[in-house]
């Protein structure tokens, strides 16, 4: 029997959430007073190019938190990013990412680690309802699981974000991904490994505002379609094939009407019709194009995922 003591790793990026650093880690203090007589403990925190004191707050925090090192990343790259930095400084034997504005409760943690401890490689936290959501947010969050199940060869369980805990196999596997433009939650679904699922209740936000609005929300959707799926593509190819045949088909009759009838005048509005619809088709599908072609660009470069400032760890 393995007698050592494992670890646990938090993982949290930090976007102007100074107000909320207390918060956090007065909540995360008692989750460590938990653990910790079982298991070492560490937290990672990823300030994300914040433009207020949320930096100056994490150092403050460091000298109450022994278990605490902040990555200071060069600017703001995102959460993916910020998320990717901590899977590759965490050092514990269970990863969880968690949010920084407490909507992820952290005494989920003690629930999830009971399922790892079982024998499960990831533990999925899938909340409850999404009562704390904009009514569009709603809507377009069912709407976006169903499409993208729909249309994807992976599937990313429905009301499931980045709270989750992975174990130290998932975060290799993880980290040997190559991808520079990073949809975390196609990632994780993509390694696969044996999953449980426990329920949560979402918290409101303690502190602030979110900083995803509906158009990062709608963008982060089209991210999400495009990594894991060709079919914005190919549905391109069957919509010409139909128009084609239409003209086709109108093309015959047109044709026959004039041997049978003779040429009447041609109709200005239905020429018009006709050609803003044909063009409008070409557009959307070049649209379409020019996602995953951006997409090839971007990784063609092989640039960085994030860059990191500084790395402060804690005193020995």
């Amino acid at each position: 029997m393995n007698t050592q003591r494992r670890k646990v790793s938090l993982i949290s990026p930090f976007y102007n959430e100074g107000k909320g650093v207390q918060a956090f880690f007065e909540r995360v203090g008692e989750l460590a007073a938990q653990l910790q007589p079982r298991y070492d403990f560490e937290v990672i925190a990823i300030n994300d190019g914040s433009r207020d004191d949320t930096y100056a707050q994490l150092v403050q925090a460091q000298r109450v938190h022994p278990y605490l090192t902040i990555i200071d990343l060069s600017r703001n790259f995102g959460k993916e990013a910020a998320i990717s930095a901590g899977l590759d400084y965490a050092t514990g034997d269970a990863v969880v990412p968690i949010d920084a504005d407490l909507q992820h409760p952290p005494e989920v943690v003690a629930q999830l680690i009971e399922k790892w401890e079982e024998g499960a490689e990831v533990v999925l936290a899938k909340r409850i309802d999404r009562e704390t959501d904009r009514p569009i947010q709603k809507f377009t969050a069912n709407g976006f699981y169903r499409l993208h199940n729909a249309i994807s060869d992976i599937r990313i369980p429905p009301d499931v974000g980045d709270f989750r805990l992975m174990d130290r196999k998932v975060v290799q596997a993880l980290k040997t991904l190559p991808e520079s433009r990073r949809f975390m939650k196609g990632l994780f679904a993509w390694v696969g490994f044996h999953s449980v699922t426990v329920e949560y209740q979402v918290a409101p936000r303690e502190h602030g505002t979110t900083s995803f609005n509906t158009w990062k929300l709608w963008n982060f959707a089209i991210e999400g379609i495009t990594s894991y799926s060709s079919a914005p593509l190919r549905v391109w190819t069957y919509l010409g094939c139909a128009v084609s045949s239409i003209a086709f088909i109108y093309a015959v009759y047109l044709l026959i009407k004039t041997l049978c009838f003779g040429a009447d005048t041609p109709g200005y509005a239905s020429l018009m019709i006709t050609i803003l619809f044909a063009s409008g088709v070409q557009l959307i599908g070049i649209g379409v194009l020019g996602e995953y072609v951006g997409r090839i660009f971007a990784e063609s470069k092989r640039r960085p995922v994030y860059i990191v400032r500084d790395v402060v760890t804690p005193d020995p």
